[in-house]
């Protein structure tokens, strides 16, 4: 067995850094600003695009790297960004903000604000569904209702 071929690394490491950073911040940056957020689940759609972006994000960011080393590092350095990331936005309010989306107010006292479903692609029957879920019959039962930063949904009902 060649134990210096599944452990040194096959790549510089300042490569792996490199293009593990680049790709993590391409890929946070599509998904934080162009994909859609969706109402609080994930569709076929949407577990496929990941499947495809992380197959197509692999070349780019291994290259010709097939050690154990090069994946452990590349790995690593994904990590390390995401925690960053975390943190930074843990400490600082406007890194918050650009890391996490604001909640959108998708209904204020019983009336949908259709510009903001719009803005979010969110259907009628998809929010409707929303409030139903929370027990509430109809809108205009509804104090509000946000699309909270993790896709899920918020509701505040009328006293």
């Amino acid at each position: 067995m060649d134990w210096s071929g599944i452990f040194a690394f096959s790549i510089p490491p300042l490569e792996t850094l490199v293009r593990g950073t680049v790709m993590y911040w391409l890929l946070f940056l599509l998904f934080r600003f162009v994909v859609r957020r969706d109402v609080g689940s994930m569709g076929i759609a949407d577990i496929l695009l990941i499947v495809i972006v992380a197959d197509a994000a692999q070349n780019g960011m291994a290259g010709d790297g097939k050690s154990v080393s090069d994946a452990a590092l590349l790995v690593s350095t994904l990590v390390a960004w995401n925690m960053a990331l975390d943190r930074v936005a843990f400490h600082f309010p406007w890194m918050r903000r650009f890391v996490d989306p604001e909640k959108i107010m998708l209904i204020r006292n019983g009336r949908k604000l259709r510009g903001n479903m719009r803005r979010q692609s969110i259907t009628d029957e998809e929010l409707e569904a929303k409030y139903r879920q929370q027990g509430i019959e109809c809108i205009e039962d509804v104090k509000a209702l946000y699309l909270e930063a993790d896709g899920n949904v918020s509701v505040i009902k009328r006293k």
